[in-house]
């Protein structure tokens, strides 16, 4: 089936070829990728081996791979879909697999012939109230052909009626959603009845549900879909997929809309790159397949409380499956209205002009923990921190993390900077220094260049050890895992040590450190052997005992945690203590204080087990001194002890 259509013949259904890179007798093709929204030409098609390559989103596969993906398919369907493409006979097919199969397109069948009847019904005069409210909402016969919009009339049986007289079986009927069964043992009835009728296809193109919209204000759902069928699964579908990703990959923004009309709305003032869920909150499915069609969707919501919570709970979906170039812009609509109503009330500059100003995710997550909310307590604001904070560690991502982390950094910066400095003329007699003028260094943040220094060392030293003990014992790899994936390694060695620890995690624990010395060659792991408490430490010469293993990294993880944790601190305070310092600055500092002088006391009573040295020691004495200086300089007294 493959050697009788050639990939690029199933691909060029799909894409645009670029001519100046194709070379088609050769079979070497380029086109903007399906995949993922561009203007280059990186997708690449090599027709002679049968594969297919993106160099933008690295998608690759071959013509089967191509057709699920991009009619989001089964393998047995992509395969019939080929075949049938080449004019090939499908073999004989497992008799249980066959019997759906036929079954769903039965049911595909049915759901067409119900189309083409709530079409023909929207022409007679008991639907003329919703052709009113059609005519209301703008939308004209064009308008009407191209969504194929119905109406469903208001009697219990009219479409049972008319697919039974069709000879239609009554199972089919109600597989298809169109019908229930009474629960008083009368004749079924009609899902749908008095409503205006969106059809709703797949990928491929099939009719496989409808959404309906009531027409009697007494109703009490406004929209109502079909229910879930083994045609229509409706978090693992979108209104508008098909035409949406075709338009996308020309180049169009990727809209994610909240229903049908919004969805009309936009496609009909030329945002073609439209989609909906479909009557529930997105799903990891719909996120996923958003994802396939553009790299950053815009998600636009109305501007009322309603709309602003699907944007807080899509924040939440997405997070933990954020990845490099995948993510989430959100285009807040005016208060009180949608996308349908914007454009008819502005037109489509207005929502191009919405779409334009769209914020990313880390706005959106933090205008929501900080808006109409005061943080005039050490209190208010830790607890701003650690909701922050958790949200940020379900980034999976380490680098996406990374920069979530500093951006809401700098945003915490300019909030509690701005709540602290009077708004006052800058000028003489105010008694307030100007931020924009350079001052002189204190002699606290002088000194705080040697926190940094001795935080350098001891930082290292720690990686060292927690990086010879999983060597020496791999046993422990899966218990801290975690902890290993979170380590931000200073020195690029152990960050390359830590990645090949990661890499082989799951391999033969008595071929990792093999794996590591052919990848990034002998000498690394020699430089981290030959460091002189690397050389003394037990679990490096007690290699395999696993529970002094698993006691000597817990250890190690948590002073390193303390060290970094008044690393963090101290930085950030240098930022803050520029003007009057608050007390949710000493407060901070001083709970990291004490982590640090537990970290302290604890690592003297081991020294003469780890010997730092004299240079190491003489370190630590400064650190102490310029911690002393920093805390003295906000008035924090230290508890004693």
């Amino acid at each position: 089936m493959r050697s009788r259509s050639s990939l690029s013949q199933v691909v060029g259904r799909k894409v645009m070829w670029d001519a100046r890179k194709s070379n088609q007798a050769k079979g070497d093709m380029w086109a903007p990728c399906p995949f993922h929204q561009e203007k280059s030409a990186s997708f690449h098609v090599d027709d002679r081996k049968g594969f297919y390559y993106c160099f933008g989103c690295h998608a690759k596969g071959d013509a089967i791979s191509f057709v699920r993906e991009t009619e989001n398919v089964g393998f047995m369907e992509a395969v019939e879909i080929l075949a049938r493409e080449a004019g090939m006979t499908m073999p004989a097919r497992d008799p249980k697999a066959q019997e759906k199969s036929d079954r769903r397109s039965q049911l595909a069948e049915v759901m067409e012939q119900a189309v083409q009847f709530y079409r023909l019904q929207l022409k007679t005069a008991a639907a003329a109230e919703a052709r009113d409210y059609i005519a209301r909402r703008g939308l004209d016969a064009a308008a009407l052909d191209r969504w194929e919009i119905g109406f469903a009339p208001e009697g219990w049986q009219v479409l049972w009626d008319h697919l039974r007289g069709k000879g239609v079986a009554e199972d089919l009927i109600l597989g298809a959603g169109l019908g229930k069964p009474s629960s008083k043992g009368g004749k079924p009835y009609d899902t749908f009845r008095n409503r205006i009728m969106f059809p709703i296809r797949d990928p491929r193109g099939r009719a496989i549900a409808f959404g309906g919209r009531a027409m009697s204000p007494d109703d009490p759902a406004k929209y109502l879909n079909s229910p879930e069928t083994d045609l229509f699964d409706k978090g693992r579908s979108l209104f508008n997929h098909a035409p949406a990703r075709t338009a996308a990959s020309k180049g169009q923004q990727l809209i994610v809309a909240e229903g049908y009309m919004d969805v009309i709305a936009l496609a009909g003032a030329g945002f073609e790159a439209a989609v909906a869920p479909l009557g529930t909150a997105v799903t990891e499915t719909q996120l996923q397949l958003m994802w396939r069609i553009a790299d950053e969707p815009i998600i636009a919501l109305d501007g009322d409380k309603a709309g602003m919570g699907a944007a807080m709970r899509l924040i939440d979906l997405a997070l933990p499956m954020l990845e490099a170039g995948k993510s989430l812009r959100f285009a807040i609509m005016p208060e009180g209205k949608d996308p349908d109503d914007l454009i008819r009330a502005s037109g489509p500059a207005a929502v191009q002009s919405v779409l334009d100003g769209a914020l990313p995710m880390v706005r959106l997550l933090w205008q929501r923990e900080t808006e109409g909310r005061v943080f005039d307590s050490p209190e208010r604001k830790a607890a701003l921190d650690k909701a922050l904070r958790d949200k940020i560690m379900q980034i999976r991502d380490p680098s996406i993390r990374s920069h979530y982390g500093q951006e809401i950094k700098d945003l915490r910066w300019q909030l509690f900077r701005q709540r602290r400095e009077p708004q006052r003329p800058w000028g003489k007699g105010t008694g307030f220094r100007s931020r924009d003028v350079p001052q002189p260094a204190s002699a606290s943040v002088k000194s705080s260049h040697l926190v940094a220094a001795g935080d350098a060392v001891a930082v290292h030293l720690r990686e060292a050890v927690i990086l010879a003990t999983v060597l020496a014992t791999p046993a422990v790899i899966p218990e801290f895992e975690t902890a290993l994936e979170t380590m931000a390694c200073a020195d690029p060695e152990h960050g390359l040590l830590r990645d090949l620890i990661l890499r082989h995690a799951h391999d033969a624990p008595e071929t990792l450190v093999d794996r590591i010395a052919e990848t990034a060659g002998p000498h690394t792991l020699e430089n981290l052997q030959v460091l002189r408490h690397v050389a003394i430490s037990p679990c490096v010469r007690k290699p395999g005992d696993v529970d002094l293993a698993r006691m000597t990294l817990a250890e190690e993880f948590a002073k390193l945690k303390a060290h970094r944790g008044l690393s963090a601190e101290i930085a950030e305070a240098e930022e803050d203590l520029t003007g009057v310092a608050d007390e949710a600055v000493t407060w901070r500092l001083g709970q990291a204080a004490e982590a640090r002088n537990r970290a302290m006391r604890s690592e003297n009573e081991d020294r003469a087990e780890y010997d730092m040295g004299e240079n190491g020691a003489r370190i630590n004495r400064e650190e102490r001194s310029a911690f002393d200086a920093l805390l003295q300089k906000i008035g924090y007294s230290k508890p004693d002890r």
